[in-house]
């Protein structure tokens, strides 16, 4: 064989063994969870091939995919932990659903938990965690366990949340808490409007949440702000029904951590209890609420459209009767809109022993059955501009 034709060999050994090289990395960049043993029939358990799918991710040094196909796949609780090598993408393009009796998803508070997980998008898919006998067994008043948050990122970072659809969560549907650097967009968290206390996003201690493009329809808060969460930025939401947007409650212990630089604009409440909402129980405490902007919000038919109540006591027994020592200041509400389902729309019961500061009205106009609505204000100081209804505050 002459010089020239071994170069040829040479270089067409090379392209194919990168060529077979090539392949087998992108083979192992797709880690579809049937090819674990998962069975797309919605009642086979598929928990083991998920964690073992996940490990192999886990463990891979370039960034990955689990892929959940189309199908029905059943999960018991599951904690996918971390810390992983590299970027994991968690395609789900079928439904992940709950085993059908709620004692399936046991005492532990979660369902589908991730921990410690650095860059990581769940992209796509339906969770159907089929809380209506956990509801049941609530109302019952049976004893029941604490119920299962349905996906819950704790001490994470680099997180995307994107197209996700949760149905019908125990308790709350998606759980934020102590990450930081997350997005949260075009999700769609439902359960039935008298479903208990099944918030659709709780974030706490955390910073940098961006949540935008979404649709909360649930039986308590749509979002809930928990102590410590800053810069937190929330977009063209939808919420209703549930009850509101709330940050709180705070001040249920008395070393708490603050919640400041927080947004939310150019959303629309429909037949909500609460629009925005700020809650806080009445004993001492070191937390705070500041540097908040409600902007650009659309109420309509909501039952308390702006709302800060310092004497939170949800089941009014063994009130603490306290000043809350939560200290709530900079707050602005501006260009907030739309009809009230009760007379008052206006509702600023603020601490006695820490009054509100700095708080300000600029273009409101709330009415009650065509007319102008009333207002309530105890302990507030603060500024209005522009055209202010109802009056009456500040």
């Amino acid at each position: 064989m002459d010089h020239t034709n071994k170069k040829l060999v040479a270089a067409l050994l090379m392209f194919f063994s990168s060529f077979l090289l090539m392949g087998t990395s992108m083979a192992a960049s797709n880690y579809n969870v049937a090819n674990f043993g998962a069975k797309p029939d919605g009642r086979t358990d598929s928990t083991k091939a998920f964690l073992s799918a996940w490990k192999a991710a886990c463990r891979s040094a370039a960034s990955v995919t689990v892929t959940v196909p189309r199908g029905s796949f059943l999960l018991k609780p599951v904690e996918f932990r971390g810390p992983c090598r590299s970027r994991i993408t968690f395609q789900i393009d079928g439904t992940i659903v709950a085993p059908s009796d709620y004692r399936g998803l046991g005492n532990s508070g979660y369902w589908i938990l991730f921990v410690e997980v650095n860059r990581i998008s769940i992209n796509g898919g339906t969770l159907d965690a089929r809380g209506a006998s956990f509801w049941a067994c609530r109302k019952s008043g049976k004893s029941c366990p604490a119920g299962a948050r349905s996906m819950t990122f704790n001490w994470a970072n680099d997180i995307v949340v994107s197209g996700l659809t949760s149905i019908n969560s125990q308790v709350t549907h998606l759980v934020i808490n102590s990450c930081n650097n997350v997005i949260v967009r075009k999700v769609k968290l439902v359960a039935p409007d008298q479903s208990p206390n099944t918030d659709g996003l709780h974030v706490q201690a955390s910073t940098g949440v961006t949540v935008t493009d979404s649709t909360f329809q649930t039986g308590d808060d749509c979002i809930s702000i928990g102590p410590g969460t800053r810069n937190l930025y929330m977009s063209k939401l939808n919420c209703g029904p549930g009850h509101g947007i709330s940050i709180g409650s705070l001040g249920r212990d008395a070393n708490e951590a603050g919640v400041q630089n927080i947004t939310l604009t150019n959303s629309v409440f429909s037949g909500s209890d609460n629009g925005v909402r700020i809650k806080t129980w009445a004993r001492q405490s070191t937390g705070f609420v500041r540097n908040v902007l409600f902007q650009n919000l659309v109420m309509k038919n909501v039952q308390n459209p702006i709302i800060v109540d310092q004497n939170y006591c949800p089941t009014h027994q063994g009130c603490p009767k306290q000043g809350s020592g939560v200290k709530i200041s900079q707050v602005v509400y501006r260009n907030i809109q739309g009809t009230s389902r009760t007379q008052q729309a206006l509702t600023f019961d603020c601490s006695r022993s820490n009054p509100c500061q700095a708080i300000r009205l600029h273009d409101i106009k709330l009415t009650f059955n065509g007319r102008s609505a009333t207002s309530t204000c105890k302990n507030i100081k603060g500024v209005k501009a522009g055209v202010v209804m109802p009056q009456g505050c500040l």
